[in-house]
């Protein structure tokens, strides 16, 4: 709620703070005073317009100020938290600041939480937070969402539960639709992408690659290249080991065998010694294994001839092919196309899932039909209800002939809350058409019909704060005690702030603030060189009767218009409790 509003150099005031709690708060004060520039200063927090001629005058600009404390999950300080603003916590809520600079050169500038922020994030916050209804305000309920979000809310949980299992339906609905209409809408691209697929695939799986088969053949061309110089190498160093007649030194095996033999007779006398003849022996065996590899190796290479290398050849070229048109390598070349597998199968169900969700959409399109011709049934009898209550408050306020008419029209489509045009319309008088709010009534009959619509939607539809400027205009009265008791009403949910000129209204106040303008005469004892400014003070008991005694008969120490002032009182502290 709004803790606390301060103003400095807007219009005639020139530095007042207005104290506001919660419950019901007005702000008083003879013509020309300054009232409305309270709710020139809310506005101005909420983003509204700025004019450079509500700036005092001789002043370089003006402020507008308010201390707000939210619980700490409110929209408004999530909104705020994401702008960078500081919000200061308090007893598990958040204490947040919103300002705005109007400068006399027409510049203004907005702050969050002590921070600048762009005046459209204030806007944002604020459509959360204060709700103006007056004059030239644009009223809370004028969009057609709004209207239908009202009414959703005011059905309550008959309407919330089938909403909600509609809105889950629409939400699947609107997915396959859209899916449905990707397959039909790309239907030539993906056969195309498909034909290109099956194609490659073709070529791939002719050819057959193995893993790792370009690497081997590689190696296997490379060996074959070079095939005699690995045959007299693999024979000498076969002869080397096993040739009798390899030297006058004779081949190694038969070296090593004397080398062991010749140990092996004094090995008794020194085991160091026959430890290096068993080591001898196993050379020898090793010997012997590699002579046998070494033969086998040169009777291999009697086997592979240029044919062989000419085949190798020709598989090492079809695989470079497939190289060069899928990726960098043949285990690459293979996951492409386990990849380009899986899409060509993707891409040849297109059909049956298109069927299948052909069917599947009109399944849920005929679901959703009857859903929300059922809503529309809860709607409509909500929407009686509605209408009947706000148009009881009407009648109380002085519009005893007005009819709040809620017109339910099929949209002709369905759409995500369902398949309803709603419209709030105000039909002044039994006869007169019904108009949309805001067209065809008086900016106070306009206020009292929003008074009306936000008494009854108090409940349901709460906003933290809300201001009322001329709302009680053209009346007096009983209907203008039926104003305030009304106001009070709705001050039991929420935070209100009322700019009057009724006792009748004032009386009903929680806080009662009044605006005072002083003039002050020139040095040459007239007005031009003089200045005019207004004090804005909370008035106590005492201070409250005189007040509205003034604003009864203009008497404010006059002791019959006190005791009627204190009447006034006695009898608004009754009247709330009553219907």
């Amino acid at each position: 709620m709004l803790e606390e509003l301060r103003i400095r150099d807007l219009g005639v005031i020139t530095d007042a703070t207005l104290p506001l709690g919660p419950g019901l708060s007005v702000v008083t004060g003879e013509t020309g005073a300054g009232k409305t520039m309270v709710v020139t200063a809310v506005g101005l927090l909420l983003g509204a317009r700025s004019d450079a001629g509500a700036v005092r005058s001789g002043a370089k600009s003006a402020t507008a100020e308010a201390v707000l404390k939210l619980d700490a999950g409110h929209p408004a300080v999530v909104r705020a938290l994401e702008a960078g603003a500081d919000a200061e916590e308090f007893d598990g809520g958040a204490e947040l600041i919103l300002a705005r600079r109007l400068g006399a050169d027409g510049r203004s500038r907005a702050f969050l939480g002590g921070r600048a922020a762009p005046v459209g994030v204030l806007a944002e916050i604020g459509e959360t937070l204060v709700v103006v209804h007056g004059q030239t305000d644009q009223i809370r309920l004028k969009g057609a969402a709004a209207q239908r979000g009202a009414l959703d809310k005011f059905a309550g949980e008959t309407l919330a539960g089938p909403l909600g299992a509609y809105q889950g339906l629409y939400t699947h609905w609107k997915a396959s639709q859209a899916e449905l209409d990707s397959l039909r809408s790309a239907a030539r691209d993906r056969l195309r992408e498909a034909e290109s697929l099956q194609t490659a695939l073709v070529e791939i799986d002719e050819v057959d690659p193995q893993p790792g088969e370009d690497g081997q053949l590689k190696a296997e061309a490379v060996k074959l290249a070079n095939v005699e110089e690995l045959r007299i190498a693999a024979s000498t160093a076969h002869q080397a080991l096993i040739a009798e007649d390899f030297g006058e030194a004779g081949d190694a095996t038969t070296l090593v065998d004397a080398a062991k033999r010749t140990l092996e007779q004094v090995a008794e006398h020194d085991a160091e010694l026959g430890s290096a003849a068993a080591r001898l022996a196993e050379v020898g065996f090793l010997l012997n294994d590699i002579a046998t590899d070494l033969a086998s190796y040169q009777a291999g290479l009697d086997t592979e001839g240029p044919e062989r290398l000419a085949e190798i050849e020709d598989r090492r070229g079809a695989l470079a092919k497939l190289v060069r048109k899928y990726a960098p390598t043949i285990d690459e070349v293979l996951e492409w196309a386990e990849k380009a597998r899986a899409r060509h199968d993707e891409l040849q169900d297109d059909s049956s899932r298109i069927e299948s969700l052909d069917a599947e959409v009109a399944r849920a399109e005929a679901d959703l039909a009857k859903q929300a011709a059922a809503i529309s049934k809860i709607r409509a009898k909500a929407a009686k209800d509605l209408s009947a209550r706000v148009s009881a408050e009407l009648k109380a306020l002085a519009m005893a002939d007005a009819t709040l008419v809620i017109n339910l029209e099929p949209a002709g489509q369905l759409g995500p809350h369902g398949a309803d045009d709603i419209a709030f319309l105000l039909q002044p008088h039994s006869g007169a058409p019904a108009r949309p709010l805001g067209k065809g009534a008086s900016g106070g009959e306009l206020s009292r019909v929003m008074l009306a619509i936000e008494v009854v939607l108090a409940a349901v539809d709460p906003v933290p704060t809300f201001v009322f400027d001329e709302v009680d205009a053209g009346v007096g009265g009983r209907a203008a005690v039926e104003i305030g008791r009304r106001l009070a009403m709705l001050a039991r949910h929420v935070q209100v702030l009322v700019v009057t000129h009724l006792p009748q209204v004032a009386a009903f106040a929680d806080q009662h603030i009044t605006v005072t303008k002083t003039s002050v005469r020139g040095a040459d004892g007239g007005t031009a060189t003089g200045f005019t400014s207004s004090d804005v003070r909370l008035l106590d008991g005492t201070e409250r009767v005189r007040e509205l005694a003034r604003m009864l008969a203009g008497q404010e120490d006059s002791e019959s218009a006190q005791a009627h002032a204190q009447e006034l009182l006695d009898d608004a502290k009754l009247l709330p409790q009553r219907g």
